[in-house]
């Protein structure tokens, strides 16, 4: 199994160019077959979910042609054939087919959806959504069956405010009859880029971005086109890594909006950066504050940058702490970081770090895509070399992440 090598305390400079979002790409790729003929996806990240994804289009017997990370679909001759588990069990975003099905063909067979093992994950809003719409589902072992005669547009009240629900029903709303309404909406630059993309196909979108969003049906949805909006997932990444061991580090292809929680955050932890337009240029902080942290949906603080921060935090002078409130089982990686040297202390959904410490190589087992990220960044920092297994859960969400590192003067490589 290959396994990624890191030589820790290198100073990181240079640029470091931010890819399609992850989260983004992923729901853009099922949404293109609610397009009767052809659609264009322009930025399409090179991760390993992008190639599942491509799988599944393939057994619907979609054509494709993808070149330069620009993604031309055609689902002319597209067929609703069941998706198979072995394919969908790969990623969480499988269950997106479901929307798209059900609104292409008021009927989809999907097998249970995969992803990163970091709390219960449940779709029941996602159910209660389609349900909503006029479909009836059907649990059979690991296998979800959903059909409807007619789907109808609806008033819809999410319990929380989850983006996979929200894209899923925004998804299968966008060929039901009527005008469909969901009430607190999950608000995630994601959410905005998935309806500009069905908008461009012909839907009619309003109050995406907000708690509230309108989608008015359409007949006949084709020739949509979108850019993927950047990930800001891996540019916080990126940011993190240089307030701990960079010199003049730029990240170029960022939106400055996406990340703002994340910005201010790393202020109050004094650390120092200059901002343009599109840009952050990032230096080594020698004299990082302790901070306190608590996730919530955006525009808030991103569940998926806690892990990376947990790192920084090891390098604070005093104890900070940090309460996760979108997943019960997102602290996996302490115990890596504790093996390294770090001091933390977790208890359920609350992670204490007491630092100033010094992180020591060790050998590591990634626990899921941003815990990986988390011991990327720690192995950068700590003295020796580190060794990381299951890395294909790194390779999920970071496009060249060996290159981009490589590139700025990390000392990175994956070996057998």
């Amino acid at each position: 199994m290959p396994k990624l090598k890191i030589e820790g305390g290198n100073l990181l400079t240079g640029n470091i160019e931010i890819s399609g979002s992850k989260n983004s790409a992923v729901a853009l790729l099922p949404a293109a077959i609610l397009c009767s003929s052809k659609s264009k996806i322009l930025s399409v990240p090179k991760i390993r979910d992008i190639e599942y994804l491509l799988k599944i289009l393939e057994v619907l017997n979609c054509k494709y042609e993808i070149k330069n990370q620009e993604l031309e679909i055609d689902t002319t001759s597209l067929k609703n054939f069941p998706i198979p588990e072995d394919l969908s069990e790969q990623m969480r975003a499988s269950y997106y087919f479901m929307g798209t099905l059900l609104a292409r063909f008021h009927y989809a067979e999907i097998s249970f959806p995969g992803g990163c093992v970091i709390g219960a994950r449940p779709i029941d809003l996602h159910i209660k959504g389609f349900e909503a719409l006029g479909a009836k589902v059907t649990l059979i072992k690991n296998k979800y069956i959903i059909e409807a005669e007619e789907l109808t547009g609806a008033h819809i009240h999410l319990d929380f405010a989850s983006v996979g629900a929200t894209i899923n029903i925004m998804l299968a709303a966008s060929r039901a009859k009527g005008e469909t309404i969901i009430e607190n909406a999950a608000q995630e630059p994601e959410i905005v880029n998935v309806a500009e993309f069905l908008i461009s196909a012909g839907c009619e979108i309003t109050g995406a971005g907000t708690n509230k969003i309108r989608i008015m049906g359409r007949e006949n949805l084709d020739n949509g086109e979108i850019n993927v909006c950047p990930d800001r997932i891996e540019a916080a990444t990126y940011i993190i890594m240089g307030a701990l061991i960079g010199k003049n580090l730029c990240i170029k292809n960022l939106n400055l909006n996406h990340i703002e929680s994340v910005l201010k955050k790393l202020s109050e932890c004094g650390v120092s950066y200059e901002t343009k337009e599109n840009e952050v240029i990032i230096s080594k902080c020698t004299k990082i504050l302790p901070t306190s942290i608590v996730t919530e949906t955006y525009p808030g603080f991103p569940t998926d940058i806690q892990p990376p921060f947990a790192t920084l935090l090891t390098q604070a002078n005093g104890i900070s702490s940090i309460l996760e409130t979108i997943y019960e089982s997102r602290f996996k990686y302490a115990e890596s970081l504790k093996s390294m040297g770090a001091i933390t202390i977790t208890e359920q959904n609350l992670l204490t770090i007491k630092g100033h410490t010094k992180l020591t190589a060790q050998n590591l087992y990634v626990p899921d895509l941003r815990g990986g990220a988390a011991l990327v960044l720690a192995s950068l920092i700590a003295e020796g070399t580190s060794y990381l297994d299951n890395i294909s859960l790194i390779l999920r969400g970071y496009e060249d992440i060996v290159e981009k590192l490589t590139n700025v003067g990390a000392k990175i490589q994956i070996i057998e």
